[in-house]
């Protein structure tokens, strides 16, 4: 019985039951660790409160928030909410410190396994500190000179007034002259703004540690820095050149407008009240392009890309070539139609001194020029009252005068003249397929003129015989008269396609077949309708043959 009492297991004296002094070290240390631990957190609390209040009121002070959502803000979009950079960097501030005073609480309590991994996250933030702050520190360094280049660009074209004097619309120009330039000093300002940030870029990247995993767009921005250089002097060559043309068109706009030279094209048909259509402004416009071109040129040789500009320097050099047999050609058209206006005036003058249009109203060939207009405007106004009615029929319809012969011919030497100053301007400009059309127009027109010529005898001669008939005054004179204009009309118009080139073996032919059936149609008529007639004239001369014999 002894035994199995000495077996049994001791149970311990319950906890109330323990003594104080027993209790005491062991639950002193962890309620001073606890006690350590919340006072870390709560003066971690308000140290990161405290600090992140400072954080925003420096910010805010010093409008540092402002000025960096002003330099990303959308221009198109004003709608849009604000960056709070202040807020960002207040709140950032605060859980930084607040998680310092955590992992500093953990430890307190000796909980090394739940504050390493907080620990390793801070000690990679802090290693990554100083690498963030210099390339912080660089990105503000390159915006500030950034934004002091842009604004010290604009202000001095805003005070030398660039936009006004380079960028202004021309007045010839048929545009808005509100509307702004294609380039302009905020155009210009921007472009500097942006490839001074593109020349930080590298350098914030490199702060970073960032160099390897962004080789390829290093690789890219330094392609682009080597060819920054390039491109600046072919910018320079091409603002230069467009500045030089654009003074040598002022120049030579002026100096022609000076010289009355706008009259002359008025007298060719240009308007100078209208915007690009006088003559001085053509020729500016000419000397404009010469510039231009050779500008072109330089500008894309001094890009050294072969495999761009080569084609285009190419194309530019066969255009620039292509010039001078291009003004000739213009001269000579110019010319053309100058002569041609000058003969067409001499023609009308001296055939109207010569009698010609009344010798062809004599012939018959038109009517009278006054009895015609008014029948041309008697035939308008019928066909206004027919569409309108009597009481809303419209104001007067002016009706040109017809063009006297003269007139005509003086319009067929000017057509004559400007076709051939087109066969020379063709030659000069070396198109043989141009050369031959027109050549072969001049031809087809040539041959047509003379079968006009050839066709306006004959209706000439056939009204002459037609008005001796009748005044003749013989049996069935209207009958012969129109027998005989007839004859010669129908003569006369297969002379005159012969002339032309109408196919004039069928002209032949027909004229033949028609001629020959009237004959025969004749002949056929005399012999059936006049048998009896015939039969004895036919007595007649056998009887007096008999006595002669």
């Amino acid at each position: 019985m002894s035994m199995v009492v000495a077996n049994l297991p001791v149970q311990p004296p319950p906890l109330a039951a323990m003594p104080v002094d027993v209790l005491s070290p062991t639950l002193m240390p962890l309620v001073v660790n606890l006690l350590g631990a919340l006072a870390i957190l709560l003066v971690g609390w308000l140290v990161a409160g405290l600090a992140a209040r400072s954080v925003r009121s420096l910010l805010r002070r010093t409008q540092l928030d402002e000025r960096v959502a002003h330099a990303i803000r959308d221009p198109e979009r004003p709608g849009q909410r604000n960056l709070r950079l202040d807020r960002l960097l207040a709140a950032l501030v605060f859980w930084v410190v607040l998680v310092l005073a955590l992992v500093a609480a953990l430890n307190a309590l000796n909980l090394t396994t739940v504050s390493e991994p907080l620990n390793d996250f801070l000690s990679q933030i802090f290693s990554f500190l100083p690498q963030l702050g210099a390339a912080g520190l660089l990105a503000a360094l390159g915006w500030m000179v950034a934004s002091l280049a842009r604004a010290v660009l604009l202000q001095t074209a805003q005070q030398l007034q660039l936009d006004e004097r380079l960028f202004s619309p021309e007045e010839e120009d048929d545009s808005d002259p509100t509307a702004p330039g294609l380039l302009s000093s905020q155009t210009l300002a921007n472009l500097l703004y942006w490839l001074i940030l593109l020349f930080f870029l590298p350098l914030v990247l490199n702060a970073l540690n960032l160099g390897n995993q962004l080789l390829p767009l290093l690789n890219l921005l330094n392609t682009f820095m080597a060819a920054v250089p390039l491109l600046a002097k072919a910018a320079t060559i091409a603002v230069v050149g467009w500045l030089l043309a654009r003074t040598v068109r002022t120049l030579v706009r002026n100096l022609l407008g000076s010289t009355g030279v706008d009259q002359l094209g008025e007298g060719m048909g240009l308007d100078p009240q209208q915007p690009g259509q006088s003559l001085s402004g053509l020729a500016g416009t000419v000397s404009y392009v010469l510039v231009l071109i050779p500008t072109a040129i330089a500008a894309l040789e001094a890009l050294a890309m072969p495999a761009i500009a080569g084609p285009a320097i190419a194309m530019l050099s066969t255009v620039l070539g292509a010039l001078p047999q291009v003004f000739t050609a213009a001269a000579i058209l110019a010319l053309a139609v100058v002569l041609g206006q000058f003969l067409e005036q001499l023609a009308v003058r001296l055939f109207t001194g010569f009698g010609f249009d009344h010798w062809v109203q004599q012939l018959g060939l038109v009517e009278d020029g006054e009895a015609q207009a008014s029948a041309q405007a008697s035939d308008q106004v019928s066909e206004q009252i027919s569409e309108r009615g009597d009481e809303q029929a419209g104001p007067e319809i002016e009706v040109p005068a017809p063009r006297r012969p003269s007139e005509v011919v003086g319009v067929a030497v000017l057509g004559a003249v400007v076709l051939f100053g087109a066969v020379a301007a063709a030659n000069v400009l070396n198109l043989p397929a141009i050369t031959e059309i027109v050549s072969g127009l001049l031809l087809v027109f040539g041959r047509i003129l003379a079968g006009v010529i050839v066709f306006a005898f004959g209706l000439a001669i056939a009204n002459l015989a037609a008005r001796l008939i009748v005044s003749s005054q013989t049996v069935q004179a209207g009958l012969l008269a129109q027998a005989a204009r007839v004859a010669i009309l129908g003569f006369s118009g297969a002379m005159a396609l012969q002339q032309i080139g109408v196919a004039p073996s069928i002209v032949t032919l027909a004229f033949g077949l028609v001629l020959g059936s009237i004959a025969v149609a004749a002949a056929v008529a005399f012999g059936v309708g006049g048998r009896d007639v015939a039969a004895e004239q036919l007595r007649a001369w056998r009887d007096a043959l008999r006595q002669q014999t």
